[in-house]
């Protein structure tokens, strides 16, 4: 049953699909060079308790003002949330040791994309200079989205940064395969350029989740799937193996599922495990 942790994958073995488990007891159990492309999205080192709520409209007492001054009523209907306590060190000594494991396990050609925020994507880049060398380091990628509170006492933080790194010198990019984008002046390159629009910079404009969106699961972390979907189709090769340690919604088993990639998703969180496998069963319907 998927919210009974399986066996750790013996010694030598390439383990495939989701295992609810210790990620860093998964991973020491894999062999070197075995995995082509490693997504992440780890706790971010805040020290708080992140949670989030689902909701449903159109019942229960409570109300919101929505667009246009419209006033609707809603009611929760589930929550999830994780602890994300650590102080810093301990956070910085917790990846370190599974970016080391991580950097063991990827194809000479493959790549580590790891999702942060401001806490700790300084240190974390460090970490990764020692680990992977600051040569292999490629892109630091800026996801902007525009969504929740806005501070009033400085500019809004309304992005999250992913840092990408090669394993060695010959790394994938499959340029021709990632989704294109409008030309902001399309008047300026002519019909035929921007009919094919233009390939994405290292800044990605993508909204999150939407709260009524068919894609929303109600974990806390969950990313977009167009988010995983560029990252899986750039950077690996159909039945290439996509590996997410810290599986949370499951994303990046469905972006590897949808594109013809094989997948393995670790999560501790029994609830991560559940609906990664219903996002998974969702697809062979």
């Amino acid at each position: 049953m998927a919210d009974e942790p399986p066996d750790t994958p013996a010694p030598g073995s390439v383990r495939e699909g989701v295992v609810q488990g210790d990620n860093l007891d998964v991973l020491r159990a894999l062999p070197d060079g075995c995995v082509d492309l490693i997504y992440i999205d780890p706790p971010f080192g805040t020290g708080q308790t992140r949670r989030l709520s689902a909701i449903r409209t159109g019942a229960g007492t409570r109300t919101r003002v929505g667009f246009g001054g419209r006033t609707y009523r809603w009611e929760t209907v589930g929550s999830h949330e994780y602890e994300d306590g650590m102080d810093l060190d301990e956070y910085l000594d917790f990846l370190a040791v599974r970016l080391a494991e991580m950097h063991r396990v990827l194809t000479p050609g493959g790549s580590l994309y790891v999702h942060l925020d401001h806490h700790a994507v300084h240190h974390v880049r460090i970490l990764l200079d020692e680990i992977f060398g600051p040569e292999r380091f490629l892109n630091e990628i800026i996801w902007a989205y525009d969504y929740g509170g806005r501070a009033r006492d400085r500019w809004p933080r309304k992005h999250d940064n992913i840092l990408w790194y090669a394993r060695s010198a010959n790394w994938v990019f499959n340029r021709d395969a990632v989704d294109r984008i409008p030309y902001m002046a399309p008047g300026l390159v002519g019909p035929e350029k921007a009919a094919r629009g233009k390939l994405p910079t290292d800044v990605w404009w993508m909204t999150i989740v939407p709260t009524s969106g068919h894609e929303r699961t109600g974990y806390p972390t969950q990313k977009p799937l167009r988010l995983l979907e560029r990252i899986v189709r750039a950077s690996s090769n159909p039945g290439d193996l996509v590996a997410d340690f810290f599986g949370g919604s499951g994303t990046a088993a469905v972006a590897a599922t949808r594109l013809g990639r094989r997948h393995l998703i670790v999560d501790s969180n029994p609830e991560a495990i559940r609906i990664t496998h219903a996002r998974l069963a969702a697809l062979d319907g």
